[in-house]
């Protein structure tokens, strides 16, 4: 039988090795973005580093109780559940239109200059199967930003300001304009846009991406399953006669034909 394999983590008798580091010396000595950062990349990250990945979690903590995350984690937990079992029902809701745009964008941003270096070229390429439908452009348009998202707007500035405003944050910045160009009128980066672009000029790979949400999320998450264990009643259901529009038959006879 094979060994499980594993450049992560080795335990002794005496001490945990994290990526080769003592876990008791890491403790006390980073915080918890810097031993995010190592377990992620395998070193340890340079300041500039640490703050724009402690930037990027915080702007995604949590978007209050509407997306399906939270809205299925209390109904989970209102059956009785306990704080885990709702948490995990949050992050199983996370799929391709809720918490996948980050990890579809990453990839779409990546593939996109691993083959050119023409920045503007293959923006304005990208924007064209856009706007004739043959592309659904994941990081870009929102349902209450239509001039720009602020989350997204701060950042760029701050990947700017750290460093990290590289090749992938132009093709955003470019692309969000080829689309206005092309479709005349404006789809404005989001805030899955502009994580998307800073985590690939930091070199993280495209697939990382839902774990990026995943762990800047998981507070707002336990914040959540705490208030529904603490402040509401259990058993929530919808009201049959203000939520739920019956679209099936109407009321009818059950015929049975009595056989000999």
């Amino acid at each position: 039988m094979s060994k499980w394999k594993t450049a992560i983590t080795f335990n002794t008798k005496e001490e945990s090795y994290i990526r080769g580091y003592p876990l008791t010396e890491m403790i006390g000595s980073l915080s918890f973005t810097e031993s995010i950062f190592l377990v992620l990349k395998g070193e340890l990250p340079t300041d500039h580093e640490r703050k724009m990945l402690d930037a990027i979690f915080t702007s995604v903590v949590d978007h209050g109780v509407a997306p399906p995350s939270v809205v299925g984690m209390r109904h989970i937990l209102s059956g009785g559940n306990e704080l885990h079992v709702g948490v995990a029902a949050g992050i199983l809701a996370f799929g391709r239109y809720h918490g996948g745009a980050l990890e579809d964008a990453m990839r779409i941003f990546q593939e996109s200059l691993a083959s050119s270096d023409d920045l503007r070229t293959a923006a304005r390429e990208l924007a064209e199967k856009v706007a004739k439908g043959d592309l659904r452009l994941a990081g870009f348009g929102h349902k209450y930003y239509k001039e720009f998202d602020p989350r997204s707007r701060k950042l760029l500035s701050l990947a700017r300001e750290y460093g990290f405003f590289g090749k992938h944050c132009e093709f955003a910045t470019l692309l969000e304009e080829e689309i206005e160009r092309v479709k005349g009128k404006r789809l404005v980066m989001n805030v899955d846009g502009a994580i998307a672009s800073i985590t690939s000029d930091m070199g993280f790979d495209y697939r990382l991406g839902k774990g990026f949400f995943i762990i800047g999320r998981i507070a707002g998450l336990v914040a959540h399953a705490f208030e529904e264990l603490t402040t509401e009643k259990p058993f929530r259901r919808l009201d049959e006669e203000r939520d739920i529009e019956y679209t099936g038959f109407p009321p009818r006879p059950l015929a049975i034909d009595e056989k000999d």
